[in-house]
């Protein structure tokens, strides 16, 4: 018999987790944090439902940290199996995992000054950078359409997925005494407009199929609207002398937006001389992504040929700001300035600074090109909340335009999902919506169930029988 368990990413887009179970093997796919307000992050400091040391394998469909950042704490309590992943995974896992251990141990550091002078129990982090090596030296790279065999009778096969550089759409083949499954996990899909990675590749069969909804309930704008809209924020802005704050994730979001920024540039469209790149991790991605141009689409002959050469070739004047000291200098620029910083969804990092000096500013504008989960301050900007907000321990004013460009999402929007699954051959798989607020899953079970799907959402804690 073979058992599959939801864990995480169901009712909610962050904390990605499946646990698979046949008579002789336990192997997790993802094993991801959650993001979000306090309560939702408090998921990460709860004991796993299950015992790290008995399972066998982890298999990974990309670095974003909500589908990898428990790694570590799964290695820390006791994981000793293989923990199998694309290629170019392997070298922006390492960058994810210790970027987030630095900045796990900074906040555990601050908070528990703050709790000693209190006289309150101090936290403990969730993990050590010990704990992040002893999980990198357990990864196995697997080049895309090439099965591997992970357990016996258990075999993997990593598929393009077009979300980020190395995302994957997960095809296992389960085989358990006389039975034989094939399950498909969609991972991320990635948006088709995505200007430098390939299309998520087609499949046409699976016993069962999960599906991300991250965007279930809507469609993205059209692009060619969205880079009009860019174009004319960056000469808003120019005009009236603000500065345009981006914030953006580091691998992915960063990269797309460099390139459509000296796209518009090459077009006259982008009056700013001075574009930061202000984020440390940003920019070792931006490298990484470097090294891997044989994976990107050839859509585009010039970038294609200037790509190489790196992102500063591409962009003219894009400036990397690596140092505390060099972001601490570009807050005190009022005005003329494309700054790009991290977190994504502006709960934590660099961004929030910049967000400080900026939001009470009625000349600046903030663009917001990904997805915001709820609970986070990305989401209040998105959602039109002009109260005064409290960041970083001062109070501030939102006077800035908020512009939401969804065409520069990383995620395959309503039709591009149903079009993707289309494609599976009768009789269908049985379909689970996970990675999908409560709406957006509801809202695509509902198109899936008018094409003659019956499409489910499972609840954490779930388990069914393939």
């Amino acid at each position: 018999m073979i058992n599959l368990t939801f864990l995480g990413a169901t009712g909610q887009v962050t904390g990605s987790c499946y646990l698979l179970e046949t008579a002789n093997y336990r192997i997790l796919l993802d094993c991801g944090m959650f993001q979000g307000n306090r309560e939702t992050e408090k998921q990460n400091t709860l004991d796993f439902p299950f015992d790290p040391a008995k399972i066998d394998a982890v298999v990974l469909s990309h670095a974003h940290l909500d589908h990898c950042g428990r790694l570590p704490k799964l290695a820390k309590e006791g994981f000793t199996g293989s923990v199998y992943l694309t290629e170019a995974s392997f070298p922006l896992l390492d960058l994810m995992l210790k970027d987030a251990v630095h900045l796990q141990l900074q906040d555990t550091e601050w908070e528990n000054k703050r709790r000693e002078r209190a006289g309150k129990e101090l936290l403990e982090p969730l993990y050590e950078l010990e704990d992040v090596e002893a999980l990198l030296a357990l990864r196995v790279a697997v080049a895309y359409k090439t099965p591997a065999d992970i357990l016996l009778g258990i075999s993997v096969t990593f598929h393009e997925a077009g979300h980020i550089l190395g995302s994957s759409i997960v095809r296992l083949v389960i085989k358990d005494g006389q039975d034989s499954k094939t399950l498909v996990f969609s991972g991320d899909l990635g948006n088709p407009n995505s200007p430098l990675l390939r299309d998520a590749d087609i499949l046409t069969e699976a016993d069962v199929l999960l599906l991300e909804s991250t965007y279930g309930d809507r469609d993205h704008k059209p692009l060619e609207n969205t880079l009009v809209e860019l174009r004319e924020t960056l000469a808003q802005a120019a005009q009236t002398g603000g500065n345009v704050i981006i914030p953006a994730f580091a691998v992915g979001r960063s990269q797309d937006l460099i390139y459509w920024l000296g796209k518009l540039q090459r077009l006259g469209g982008v009056p700013q001389q001075q574009i930061y790149l202000d984020s440390p991790m940003a920019i070792s991605a931006s490298k990484i992504y470097a090294q891997h141009t044989h994976l990107f689409n050839i859509d585009d002959a010039e970038f294609t040929k200037v790509a190489p050469h790196g992102w500063q070739t591409w962009l003219k004047g894009l400036v990397y700001s690596e140092t505390a000291q060099e972001s601490m200098a570009i807050n005190r620029l009022s005005g003329g300035a494309i700054i790009i910083a991290g977190s994504g969804m502006c709960n934590g990092g660099r961004i929030r600074h910049h967000l400080k000096y900026n939001l009470w500013r009625r000349n600046a504008h903030v663009i917001i090109a990904g997805f915001q989960a709820q609970g986070t301050l990305g989401r209040m900007l998105v959602d039109g909340n002009k109260s005064v907000l409290k960041i970083l321990g001062s109070e501030v004013n939102v006077a800035a335009h908020i512009h939401t460009l969804g065409a520069l999402s990383a995620h395959a929007d309503q039709s591009q999902l149903l079009k993707w699954a289309g494609n599976f051959k009768d009789p269908k798989p049985r379909l689970y919506l996970v990675h999908g607020e409560k709406n957006a899953s509801l809202s695509l079970q509902t198109c899936f169930n008018r094409c003659g799907w019956h499409a489910n959402i499972p609840k954490i804690g779930e388990r069914i029988t393939l």
